[in-house]
């Protein structure tokens, strides 16, 4: 079963969804409710997006290259790191795969977590006809082992914004984990959200990457701005101290 769909109207990639490009990378803010690959809905993915963007840009004829490195959920917003070269591809997947990329989240909920800062261990079984993660707090059959922690940041309102920073990456592990201490993003009715938010998004952004280039082996470091809805702009100056610490 898939995602929600979300109320956006259909997206046409533009200079300000790009965070970096280079001959190598190609790193975009992706808006809420936009899926990262196809799925049975047909709906136009940001991997063909990239592409038609690429070859708009550079009056390329033929087929683009588009290598996507990660996923994020369709109702999930920020950082989704493409490359535009199969060498590329294969060296960001062994960085990921080794754990040498650097993952930070936003995370807003209503209820405030049990503690102000930790870290969380579960094992999760995904129903994949359902697509739904739950979460075991002890080795379950079947399940994965699934680590991160999070920091609360503040309150604005009646909301909490928290810091989030997975060591693995699971499916919806964020979302499941993280409501599994009573704390359900804003929006996420699938992981007990209590109302949707307008347009279906959840209030999750993929914050900040950090990493080696895999060409030119250098740093790298790059921040999505927060979505511009009231909610998330209640948070831009803690937003703001997130990326630069």
């Amino acid at each position: 079963m898939a995602e929600n769909r979300s109320s956006t109207k259909p997206l046409k990639l533009q200079d300000h969804h790009i965070i970096y490009e280079d001959n190598h990378l190609l790193v975009i803010n992706k808006p809420a409710g936009i899926l990262v690959q196809g799925d049975e809905t047909g709906d136009l993915p940001l991997s063909e997006l990239a592409k038609e963007y690429l070859k708009a840009k550079y009056d390329k004829p033929g087929q683009v290259f588009m290598g996507v490195v990660h996923r994020l959920d369709r109702p999930v917003s920020g950082l989704v790191l493409m490359a535009k070269t199969s060498k590329a591809l294969t060296r960001m997947n062994e960085l990921f795969r080794n754990d040498k990329i650097q993952k930070t989240y936003l995370a807003l909920t209503q209820h405030q977590p049990p503690q102000s800062a930790g870290r969380l261990i579960h094992w999760l079984v995904k129903d994949e006809a359902r697509n739904v993660t739950k979460a075991f707090p002890n080795a379950n059959k079947g399940g994965l082992q699934s680590e991160l922690s999070y920091q609360l940041l503040g309150r604005e309102q009646e909301y909490y914004l928290l810091r989030v920073n997975p060591v693995t990456g699971r499916p919806h592990q964020i979302r499941v984990q993280l409501a599994s201490q009573g704390c359900p993003l804003l929006g996420d009715l699938k992981y007990g959200a209590r109302l949707p938010l307008p347009d279906k998004s959840i209030c999750l952004h993929a914050y900040r990457l950090a990493f080696e280039h895999p060409i030119q082996k250098i740093p790298v470091r790059l921040i999505a701005p927060l979505p511009e809805k009231p909610v998330w702009q209640l948070f831009q100056t803690l937003a703001a101290d997130v990326g630069e610490a």
